[in-house]
């Protein structure tokens, strides 16, 4: 017999509630407050799931939890995804997927759920050896351009900070990437959070587990491995040439490079394989120390210890072109991005705790096609070639090393280049510099008058505890390789499927993750 009358009808209802920072981890607390918006007594029997948790703080601070709430039944079980995939595949028809970041991983993966196996090639190295030549960047100044914070085993975001949401709702199935994620060893509050990080210490164990799932299934992932041809027989792609030689052939190919591999870019110009030029971002990281986002966004000083570190997003328009901020870490470190010698280039990170005294993002602009072709950037490689002109100042201007040209805000703003510069979370280094002069002059100019709009919105941005330090130019890719809208196959090239963020169709882990799973199963129906 059930216990009282209110279970007679099984059911199963969502409920909204408000819960301020000090009752965040009191279980009993918010049961109760559930129970209370159902109108329904303390005593009673219920289960309930969280579904989504996010912050208030236009007012004061709660925390929102939508939890489903489920009165006379059991809250029902999902089935594991990787309960659910072949066993092995290694015999099937083998398909080819170059680059081993997200898009190139749960391509791999949705390939297996499909029933063909991937062959995952990678330039760089796995993802713990990697970190030898990341210190070797950060402690010495030492770039490998084939294993760096942009190429290796998970891709640029495996070591730069593991954020993990999109406005890319219409890709696919965010839900699903998320519970790969979790059961490869995430935590599962990414589940539910409204802005879900695993952060960079945690990602590296993920991303070799899910290597470790593609192995065991009959796939094959395979490192230090650089392309430097396509084989391509009557307009169709047979497989690729490594750099020792070495001839791998598979029933298509999956392109999923990066949006820094501009040697990728070259070698399709060369095969005859269209691209075309996309607008980009450029500008500098700014650094804030954590406490002064915390007081702006929270109104609070300190904050609360139940409340994570605070985070921000700014959008303005300048001369009508955008300029906003990017790849925001709270409680992050900046850190080196180049892919070459010679180059300079920076980007943000966190650590799962987000523990760090500063604040930093991607503070950029928008640069179009019309843009750069007014002022010469005008072939299909001109957008390319202005990135790497500005990397190769800002690395020229310093000693030689990674240590990076930084401002305070306020010289920024006032042109004044012969300032002090703040403690910077950047590891290599940062020293005074004209950073005003070392942008193209189009850029500095929107990007002061956007820090002094940002700083009517957010008032506090503008101040000298706050710096710039750059240059930050590796937002997205400055190309697109085109495909078509229903097959995701290269017009040019049968059985070459563009994806990924170097191809110009995401930005970031989780639109590159749904990505790498569309053009999966793009490649399985084109094998039918």
């Amino acid at each position: 017999m059930l216990k009282h009358s209110v279970f007679l009808c099984a059911m199963k209802k969502e409920v909204v509630i408000k819960v301020p920072p000090s009752r965040i981890n009191d279980a009993e607390w918010i049961r109760a407050q559930i129970l209370i918006k159902l109108n329904r007594k303390l005593s009673d029997d219920i289960q309930y799931v969280l579904v989504k948790k996010s912050i208030d703080a236009r007012k004061k601070v709660f925390f929102i939890l939508r939890v489903d709430v489920y009165i006379g039944e059991d809250v029902p079980q999902e089935d594991k995804y990787m309960d659910q995939l072949p066993d092995q595949v290694k015999d099937r028809p083998r398909i080819l997927i170059v680059g081993a970041g997200p898009a190139g991983y749960f391509a791999a993966l949705k390939l297996i759920e499909l029933g063909l196996c991937p062959i995952v090639l990678d330039r760089g190295k796995d993802v713990r050896t990697r970190r030898r030549d990341l210190r070797a960047i950060q402690q010495f100044g030492e770039v490998n351009p084939h294993s760096n914070y942009c190429f290796g085993e998970g891709g640029a975001g495996t070591y730069s900070d593991g954020k993990l949401y999109t406005r890319s709702y219409k890709r696919g199935k965010i839900s699903e990437v998320l519970k790969i994620l979790v059961e490869h060893g995430a935590k599962s509050d990414i589940l539910v959070d409204a802005h879900p990080h695993i952060g960079s210490n945690k990602l590296p164990g993920i991303v070799a587990a899910i290597r470790e799932s593609i192995i065991n299934h009959g796939g094959e992932v395979h490192f230090e491995t650089f392309i430097t041809d396509f084989l391509i027989q009557e307009g169709k792609i047979i497989g690729v040439l490594t750099e020792t030689g070495e001839e791998i052939t598979g029933k298509a190919v999956i392109l999923a490079t990066g949006h820094s591999a501009r040697d990728i870019y070259k070698l399709l110009y060369e095969k005859g394989i269209k691209q075309e030029k996309k607008p980009f971002a450029l500008g500098v990281r700014i650094e804030h120390p954590q406490p002064l986002i915390d007081e702006i966004q929270y109104g609070m000083k300190p904050r609360h210890p139940n409340l994570p570190a605070s985070s921000y997003r700014l959008a303005c328009q300048v001369a009508g072109k955008g300029v906003f901020s990017f790849c925001m870490c709270p409680g992050g470190l900046i850190v080196p991005a180049a892919t070459a010698p010679g180059e300079l280039v920076v980007n943000g990170m966190s650590l799962s705790r987000r523990d760090s005294p500063y604040a930093n993002s991607g503070f950029v602009t928008a640069i179009d096609i019309d843009e750069m072709e007014l002022k010469g950037y005008d072939g299909l490689f001109g957008h390319l070639e202005f990135q790497q002109e500005v990397e190769q100042r800002f690395f020229n201007h310093g000693d030689g090393s990674q240590k990076a040209p930084a401002q305070r805000v306020t010289d920024f703003v006032n042109k004044k280049g012969n300032g002090t510069v703040n403690e910077c979370s950047y590891i290599p280094g940062v020293y005074p510099a004209p950073v005003h002069e070392l942008l193209p002059d189009f850029v500095y100019k929107r990007l002061r008058e956007a820090i002094l709009a940002f700083d009517k919105t957010m008032k506090g941005y503008y101040t000298e505890e706050a710096q710039v330090v750059g240059v930050e130019s590796r937002t997205s890719s400055p190309i697109r390789i085109p495909r078509n809208t229903e097959t995701l196959m290269h017009e040019d090239c049968e059985g070459l499927f563009p994806c990924g963020e170097g191809a110009g169709y995401a930005g970031g882990i989780l639109s590159a993750a749904m990505d790498g799973q569309n053009v999966a199963k793009a490649v399985a129906r084109y094998l039918e």
